[in-house]
């Protein structure tokens, strides 16, 4: 598949709520990172959002005196609640085999500014082409209209978990 055609509007999914995002994701807490679907069109693209507070994990060690521009969400979690979102994407479209969602790789990735914590992060992840058990996506995570993140290119892999985990179960 290449870029998803206007075809594919029809098929307009909008708001999955918590409950759903849980049942569509492997992740628990801390690691769940997206709160909500807010539109999603099956095999082209999603938006998602997270909500960033003060009182997320991240922050427990930090003193009460530490200046907010110090308080800056960690990047690195921008980036896996916006592969969530592009995960929760894949498996909208059913395009793909069941298995274990693995992150083959991402390229172009930028952060252009810190977010802090009191706003919502918006992830907007697009499917640009679907090659057998992979799937590429573009996007971008955005506070108030402003990219506080663009991701190039992403590859998202899907193999069974019988091909992870050894039947023996010790790895060998």
């Amino acid at each position: 598949m290449t870029r998803p055609t206007t075809a594919n509007t029809t098929r307009r999914t909008t708001v999955i709520e918590l409950d759903g995002v849980r049942r569509l994701l492997p992740r628990r807490r801390p690691m769940l990172l997206v709160d909500r679907v807010l539109e999603v069109v099956p095999g082209e693209r999603i938006v998602a959002a997270k909500a960033v507070t003060c009182n997320e994990p991240w922050y427990a060690r930090l003193p009460e005196s530490t200046p907010a521009e110090r308080l800056g969400y960690p990047p690195a979690l921008v980036i896996e609640s916006w592969g969530q979102a592009a995960g929760i994407l894949s498996r909208l479209s059913g395009e793909l085999p069941e298995g274990m969602m693995l992150l083959a790789g991402m390229s172009d990735v930028l952060v252009h500014r810190t977010v802090l914590p009191g706003v919502l992060l918006e992830h907007r992840a697009r499917i640009v082409r679907s090659l057998g058990d992979h799937l590429i996506f573009e996007g971008e995570s955005v506070v108030d209209g402003d990219t506080v993140v663009s991701v190039g290119r992403m590859v998202m892999a899907f193999r069974p978990a019988s091909a992870l985990f050894p039947p023996d179960g010790d790895g060998h």
